[in-house]
């Protein structure tokens, strides 16, 4: 297969790189330093521009998976507006520029997240139901997924992939954790109740190429392992992975007070099931967090 990325220098988008390199598929990933994608994402070509993608070439994929990263700093106007330039701007261009191939691009699976779902307490969700609480995260994953959408009126099949917290050695929410941890300086996140979804990279690689290969899966997937935990189980899971004890929690009221707004995504959470890959048949690797994050020390 031909498959250009977005997002391909990410953590998700170097391991998927590596994946399908191993599989003979060639690689195109747009990015803003096109100079170093080879070396970071397994000798994949890179484009500064859409338009640099030789017009002759047909394309059976398309991954989109670009966004800058939504906790890394509070949510200030301005922030805000690089949140939306990255998901919704970015999408909305990638879908008008796959609109002018003559020949439809079959499959486009684009990134959204968990917080779609905004704060939905204790109601059990799957990828049918509606949201709970809304807040700038699941705004900003709605406009995403809506701009994603509009490539289906040209032929293409959309998977909205509504991604957890991923679990890494190298990255994302694990590596936040590890040093505070290791130190002993961990705890629950206020009272520890919010129900917290989470997904293996391993996993994360996989059920993305499974969803590149099965033709009838399209529209939302939530990507999150099937063992869901509150937030005081996954804080003694990994304090115990650790061989820590976890006994400073952080009330809400820091939380709020330093984060504002973006608190909600420490605060809120999940309780969700990934109903549609269950049904479709993916096998999780690691759908167990105490083996998960055993596999991650």
């Amino acid at each position: 297969m031909r498959i250009l990325l977005t997002g391909g220098t990410g953590l998700i988008g170097r391991s998927l790189c590596q994946h399908w390199a191993t599989q003979g598929h060639e690689l195109w990933v747009w990015s803003r330093r096109p100079l170093d994608v080879p070396g970071l994402c397994a000798d994949a070509r890179g484009i500064a521009r859409l338009e640099d993608f030789p017009a002759e070439l047909p394309l059976d994929a398309v991954i989109n998976l670009a966004g800058a990263p939504i906790a890394d700093r509070p949510w200030t106007t301005s922030r805000r507006q690089v949140l939306w330039q990255s998901r919704i701007d970015l999408t909305r261009r990638l879908v008008a520029w796959m609109a002018q191939h003559s020949t439809p691009i079959p499959v486009l699976i684009s990134g959204s997240a968990v917080g779609w779902y905004g704060d939905g307490g204790e109601q059990a969700m799957n990828e049918a139901s509606p949201p709970g609480q809304p807040n700038f995260g699941s705004a900003l994953c709605s406009a995403w997924e809506h701009e994603a959408a509009r490539a289906r009126p040209h032929g293409t099949r959309v998977v909205l992939l509504r991604t957890a917290p991923v679990l890494s050695p190298d990255g994302g929410m694990l590596a936040r954790l590890r040093l505070p941890f290791s130190l002993g300086l961990g705890g629950r996140l206020g009272n520890g109740q919010q129900w917290m979804p989470w997904i293996h990279l391993d996993d994360q690689v996989t059920l993305i190429d499974f969803l590149l290969k099965h033709a009838d899966c399209d529209g939302p997937i939530n990507a999150c392992a099937p063992d869901l935990v509150r937030n005081a189980e996954f804080t003694r899971l990994l304090a115990r992975s650790l061989h820590r004890p976890a006994l400073l929690p952080l009330p809400a009221w820091v939380l709020r007070l330093a984060l504002g707004e973006m608190s909600v995504l420490l605060l809120g959470g999940q309780r969700l099931a990934p109903t549609r890959l269950l049904s479709a048949g993916f096998a999780f690797r690691h759908p167990d967090l105490a083996q998960a994050l055993a596999t991650l020390r």
